[in-house]
């Protein structure tokens, strides 16, 4: 019997975003994966920068496997051939799967539902639920402003100052491959 290959969970926008870099970073991310010879987890949608992974990583000549709830298949209809979609009931489910099937997870800029996605990973690791590599790409910048929040909630008093030391932030795609192939070893 086979071994099942280990996964990378990406999380990132079902939107393009304003900058054509982030479309460059998801490709990137998605083909780079592959190279690593891992199965790509993600949100099941084709549209964005969501879609871009998935096709990138396929392209590239690994698995894919998306988890969609079943409400956003008319938002975010699923790739057409060459993935895996499993349809669940709702994203507290979809958020589950990914990260029970992920050794790690990486984060290229996205909306609402990609800080929710970091933020559960993150409150998952800092409880000790999991603890797997959390890599934000961070685009030009776009997290930048995440990080001067999180350092604003330690210097607060809301978050301990190791608990950042739970993700990693990477300048661009390939730092992030790197960052994540030394991660898992």
């Amino acid at each position: 019997m086979e071994k099942k290959k280990a996964a990378i969970c990406v999380f990132c926008g079902s939107s393009f975003g304003t900058d054509p870099a982030f479309r460059d970073a998801a490709r990137a991310i998605g083909a780079g994966i592959a190279k690593m010879g891992h199965v790509l987890v993600f949100g099941g949608g084709s549209p964005g920068l969501m879609g871009d992974v998935a096709r990138a990583a396929r392209e590239a000549g690994t698995a894919v496997e998306g988890i969609l709830p079943g409400f956003l298949r008319d938002v975010e209809p699923p790739l057409t051939h060459g993935e895996t979609t499993e349809i669940v009931p709702n994203l507290f489910e979809r958020k589950q799967k990914m990260m029970d099937r992920a050794c790690g997870f990486i984060v290229l800029p996205g909306g609402l539902g990609t800080y929710d996605e970091f933020f559960e990973v993150l409150t998952s690791a800092q409880l000790g639920v999991q603890i797997k590599p959390i890599i934000l790409v961070n685009v030009n910048g776009y997290f930048d402003p995440l990080e001067a929040m999180l350092q604003a909630s330690v210097k607060g008093g809301f978050v301990r100052q190791e608990n950042l030391a739970l993700y990693r932030i990477a300048p661009d795609a390939d730092a992030a491959l790197a960052m994540m192939a030394q991660a898992l070893g």
